[in-house]
């Protein structure tokens, strides 16, 4: 099973590389980089290369380790015992299974994402480690070791808002998503919009990168906002002279889908006032 990309992904030489170097390895392939680089995706385009299915598990800021392998309601079944219910004799109609759980249950090859992990408590990652290490678990109520009848392919993805333990780390294949370089940028874009026009999309990609290089930016304009401004730009058939007569305010055109805060906004319009004034 190897990874070459997809149509709608377009994968660098050294993803490519991490991703079946993860899959060979059988190790889980942790990949970084800014919010916006397609991590996530990345995982979809794999199991649709691959012809797997996908299981999703989204981290947020309360999720715990626990719910990846199962949860046991005990309420409900202190409830269903009040009530006489035949249920309650048998714990397991009171196990619901977790993201891990159900991937090690599949019985198939699959894709299991573990996304933006570093949302989660910093114990989090090491709550997993012998999990994600050996592919099983035990569950205290019913006394039975949950084992992966096929071990999945493991990604994780990180913006890297907090730091991940060593020991986690030490059993990851570790990618960084760089951002995309202009001409990788024009490949992403064909895929999107294919049949842009070059001039447009020329100097469209030459304001967007003006504007990453932007010393004191707070936050730099991302792939999916640079594809979310040309499918505008696109929707208001505009040409590569309206950008250019537009860019004598310093705002590009429809900024909304490139500039995300007010510090942002006053930035390049300081710019431009300066601008004037110095003309």
């Amino acid at each position: 099973m190897k990874f070459e990309g997809t149509k709608s992904y377009v994968a660098t030489a050294d993803l490519t590389v991490a991703v079946n170097a993860a899959v060979t390895l059988e190790r889980p392939l942790l990949v970084k980089g800014e919010p916006g680089t397609g991590k996530t995706e990345l995982a979809k385009q794999v199991a649709d290369a691959l012809g797997v299915k996908m299981i999703e598990w989204s981290i947020k800021s309360t999720t715990r380790a626990q719910q990846g392998l199962y949860e046991y309601d005990a309420v409900s079944r202190l409830r269903d015992s009040q009530l006489g219910e035949e249920r309650v004799h048998d714990v397991k109609n009171y196990i619901k299974k977790g993201k891990l759980w159900q991937a090690f249950d599949a019985g198939e090859k699959m894709v299991l994402l573990i996304d933006e992990i570093d949302k989660a408590d910093i114990e989090f990652p090491n709550d997993l480690l012998q999990e994600l290490d050996k592919m099983e678990f035990f569950v205290y109520e019913t006394g039975e070791t949950v084992k992966a009848k096929v071990r999945p392919i493991v990604i994780i993805t990180s913006n890297n808002e907090k730091e991940l333990p060593d020991a986690f780390l030490r059993r990851c294949f570790f990618h960084y998503i760089r951002f995309p370089d202009v001409e990788t940028m024009r490949k992403i874009v064909e895929v999107h919009h294919p049949g842009i026009k070059p001039q447009l999309l020329t100097e469209a990609l030459t304001q967007f990168y003006e504007i990453r290089e932007q010393t004191g930016l707070k936050k730099k304009p991302s792939t999916s906002e640079v594809l979310d401004w040309l499918k505008l730009l696109l929707a208001e058939d505009l040409t590569a002279d309206d950008l250019k007569q537009d860019g004598k305010s310093a705002l590009p055109t429809l900024h909304g889908a490139l500039l995300k805060n007010e510090q942002d906004v006053h930035l390049f319009e300081r710019l431009a006032f300066l601008a004037r004034r110095q003309n």
